[in-house]
């Protein structure tokens, strides 16, 4: 049993953040927080992303409180640099600057209250803590719908989680589900080796314009109010639109981007929409994104009739059903930036309920 006062689960970006504020708080390892990860390095998901996922190709790395991601990068073709690479690189260098001590691999089966304390249970590995931040993101959640004979389709089924390279789908027919950012970056790399079919819920909305401050301010605020009345966090995309890169042009002109609506049903072929549009495919690609990994909280019931968690606290951190936990990573702290900012409000509001 090791006692603390705060546990902090996962390791990314939002945990390495709340660390680092406990840290400044005047709180040490072991004693005053314990840090675990399920992961077997440093690097959050970014370690598990595909090959070629660059610095160029991906929302912007924002800088981890008190240490520049610049510090960190080799060469000066920063663009080309993978992204799994370069992250938990950067994620190393801060564990160790700021004396992190991260527990890993440690995967939390369970969190139950035992008033006034939490117990955090992750096989041998069991933790008592006064507080809770948990930081756990969105990757080990993979989302996929269900569709009428999706058992019957005799191709491959994949979710972005597990792609790796375009190459694997030479010669095959692939269908791409899915409207948000990862979704038309996939796309674009298979349709440069193979046919696709572009599939989404909603028509897409491109922006030929960079992603301003007020646009920013507009996502992060639809997320926000979301979670605030105990919804689900919605998409950001939704709010943003897809950035229109020349990449993504090149894709327009070869024809990669003519989408079609969502289809009715999976055949054991491919794919039929209600009108009698049949599409034959070898792969199905669910680019359909994540939903937040938080089942190992379950015993404490934060769930409320919305389907959601009600939040409060400065940025929505706080579960407002109990203000001794905080959920870093859920609802509008889920980016780089996002995660930054939320995880000195998580930490200085949980200080205080504390004592």
């Amino acid at each position: 049993m090791i006692e603390t006062d705060v546990a902090v689960i996962g390791a990314g970006q939002a945990g390495l953040s709340a660390g680092y504020h406990l840290r400044r708080a005047g709180l040490s390892p072991d004693s005053g927080f314990v840090m675990l990860d399920r992961s077997p390095s440093p690097g959050g998901a970014w370690q598990y992303r595909w090959p070629s996922l660059t610095l160029s190709t991906v929302n912007r790395i924002h800088d981890l409180p008190g240490m520049e991601f610049a510090d960190t990068l080799t060469s000066e073709l920063a663009g080309a640099v993978v992204a799994a690479e370069a992250v938990p690189r950067y994620y190393r260098a801060y564990e160790e600057k700021f004396d992190l001590q991260v527990r890993r691999p440690v995967t939390i089966t369970v969190v139950c209250d035992r008033e006034p304390r939490f117990r955090v249970e992750a096989g041998e590995t069991i933790v008592s803590a006064r507080g809770l931040i948990n930081a756990t993101g969105t990757w080990e959640k993979p989302f996929i719908p269900h569709y009428r004979g999706t058992e019957t389709f005799r191709g491959r089924q994949l979710h972005t989680k597990d792609y790796f390279s375009a190459d694997e789908f030479a010669g095959k027919h692939v269908i791409v589900v899915g409207g948000g950012i990862s979704a038309v970056q996939l796309l674009d790399e298979i349709s440069q080796v193979t046919s696709t079919t572009w599939v989404t819920r909603r028509e897409p909305e491109f922006r030929e314009a960079g992603f301003g401050p007020d646009a920013g301010r507009a996502a992060v605020a639809m997320v926000e109010e979301r979670v605030r009345a105990g919804l689900p966090p919605g998409s950001v995309v939704s709010v943003t639109g897809l950035l229109l890169t020349a990449k993504l042009e090149a894709a327009r002109d070869r024809g990669a981007l003519k989408r079609l609506p969502m289809f009715s049903e999976i055949t054991p072929d491919g794919a039929a929409w209600a009108d009698g549009t049949a599409v034959s495919a070898d792969v199905i690609l669910w680019a359909t994104g994540f939903r937040s990994a938080l089942d190992h909280l379950a015993p404490l019931r934060l769930r409320g009739h919305g389907g959601g968690i009600v939040m409060d606290g400065r940025l929505a951190t706080r579960v407002a059903k109990d203000h001794r936990v905080h959920l870093l990573g859920y609802g509008p702290s889920a980016s780089t930036i996002g995660a930054n900012r939320a995880g000195r409000a998580a930490v200085t509001e949980l200080l205080e309920t504390l004592g």
